[in-house]
């Protein structure tokens, strides 16, 4: 019995949101649109992962082989958001980046879990775009940007 209540206490403690956690998320961004016209604008799954902070399945997305030059841009608003040359193959099955264009990738704590998480948005219209961890490459910034396909637009160096 003793283990049960503690179990439960332990559930409630991990799955409570605080009131800085909402506040986080709540950011003003530049681009603002209804819910109705991010719906007229994105996939069901593009809109379940940018608006509804989602997750595309592992290894689904067609630029986790991309090796092509160019730049990473937010599907939401073209946002530059990475570059091409940052982009490796971290096996993860998602898109990854040992770093974000400066100013254009914002991030929140994310507790969704029950454990800390940095996630990344779109600077410019707030779209989830993924998480970030301190397991990247060690000879560049040690950052893993773990980046939902579907998030992104890719456009090639011209």
């Amino acid at each position: 019995m003793k283990n049960i209540l503690a179990s439960i206490i332990t559930i409630l403690l991990f799955n409570c949101k605080g009131e800085t956690q909402n506040k986080e998320k709540e950011k003003s961004f530049e681009i603002t649109k209804t819910e109705a016209q991010w719906k007229a604008q994105l996939t069901d799954m593009e809109f379940y992962v940018l608006r509804q902070a989602g997750t595309e399945r592992a290894f689904s997305s067609p630029f986790n082989s991309n090796k092509k030059e160019g730049t990473y841009v937010c599907k939401g608003c073209d946002t530059p958001l990475f570059k091409s040359k940052h982009k490796y193959n971290s096996g993860s099955g998602w898109p990854s980046f040992d770093r974000e264009i400066k100013g254009n990738v914002a991030f929140s704590t994310d507790r969704d879990l029950g454990y800390i998480r940095t996630e990344e948005h779109c600077a410019t219209c707030g779209g989830h775009l993924g998480h970030v961890f301190s397991d990247g490459p060690r000879n560049t910034t040690g950052k893993r940007h773990c980046i939902n396909g579907v998030a992104l637009k890719f456009v090639p160096k011209q």
